[in-house]
């Protein structure tokens, strides 16, 4: 059996210096909002021959001045362009602007169909012509397509700063809210255990894991805004959301063990029996965290753009909400249980 408990130092330490790196990243670098917060508009353009360079088409883009423009290559063909809001015909122009300056018009480009006729390659071009481009002594392949060169607009969002403002009320609402609602279901939960810890002391002790799970992850994702300019959306949010109730049910579980060993064996041997419950849950707590991050891990590498950084989230939360259910949740309470004896 670990002796987590005795060793609780440790575990304190380092969530000490990475709790308060992760707080300053916030202080300093904040996070980076995207357009669901800011108000703005979003473009994702797939090119059907090679993809362009990002500063190819941020140089397009600049004679439109569409403000402080992020333009991120997205899946081998794609492109997703975040500027201030546009209208419907700025749009226009813009796709248009894309569309002359990334398609190409030489024969070699425009999509054609090369059938056989004996010796001769006959092409026939999208405006009807036809003629003999090459002869050959060999045979070709009929019917052989050659790529178009074009820009396909896949998507286009645009939020009002109106909308934006709400998303970010109502994101820090569903937050204290959630905060809250833990804290009264923990507390009613551990009612009839209220010695030598108070039941109001283990809903306290589940809020502080969580901050401490929720504000690393943060403090991540304001350095990946800083240097790689990853931005935050309502994905983001719910990841976070997703996080806490996560994080939480982990503790409660080591919790509920505890509860039980309490009503067993008496208050004498509180860290004992504490360090007796992170045991007895720990491989469940463990295997539980792994098959989750399977999961979430194939979803980070092959589900696409539009959730990889809400994987990335909560890969990231899990991690640390494993983590802290075991080694600093659990030992918290012995600490609650030691000040109270001092006093």
């Amino acid at each position: 059996m670990i002796n987590i408990i005795e060793k609780r130092r440790i575990p304190f330490i380092i969530s000490s210096i990475v709790f308060a790196a992760s707080l300053l990243a916030l202080l300093v670098y904040g996070l980076k909002p995207g357009i669901d917060f800011t108000g703005g508009s979003l473009m994702e353009v797939q090119f059907t021959a090679e993809r362009p360079a990002v500063v190819e088409v941020e140089e397009v883009l600049a004679p439109f001045e569409l403000g402080n423009i992020v333009v991120q290559p997205a899946n081998d063909d794609s492109m997703i362009i975040k500027m201030r809001f546009i209208s419907e015909d700025e749009h226009q122009e813009i796709l248009a602007a894309m569309r002359a300056a990334f398609a190409e018009e030489s024969v070699e480009d425009v999509a054609m169909l090369v059938t056989e006729s004996d010796t001769e390659v006959v092409v026939s071009t999208e405006g009807g012509e036809t003629g003999v481009v090459a002869v050959t002594a060999e045979p070709v392949a009929s019917e052989e397509e050659v790529p178009v060169a074009r820009v396909l607009e896949k998507r286009v969002e645009t939020i009002g700063g109106v909308i934006s403002s709400e998303l970010q009320r109502r994101s820090w609402q569903a937050g204290i809210a959630v905060v809250l609602a833990i804290i009264v279901f923990v507390a009613y939960a551990f009612r009839r255990v209220t010695k030598p810890v108070s039941s109001w002391k283990y809903g306290i002790t589940a809020i502080v894991a969580l901050i401490h799970d929720v504000v690393i992850t943060m403090g991540i994702f304001a350095l990946l805004g800083k240097f790689y300019g990853i931005e935050i959306d309502v994905p983001f949010v719910v990841a976070m959301l997703t996080i806490l109730g996560y994080s939480v049910n982990d503790t409660i579980v080591v919790f509920d063990r505890v509860r039980e060993k309490l009503i067993k064996r008496g208050r004498s041997k509180f860290a004992e029996t504490v360090n007796m419950g992170v045991n007895e849950t720990l491989v469940r707590s463990i295997n539980t965290s792994i098959t989750t991050l399977v999961v979430l891990f194939g979803l980070f590498i092959f589900g696409g753009d539009s959730i990889h950084y809400f994987s990335l989230a909560l890969i990231i939360g899990i991690m640390l909400g494993t983590y802290s259910s075991i080694f600093l949740a659990s030992p918290l309470l012995v600490v609650w249980e030691r000040m109270a004896d001092r006093k």
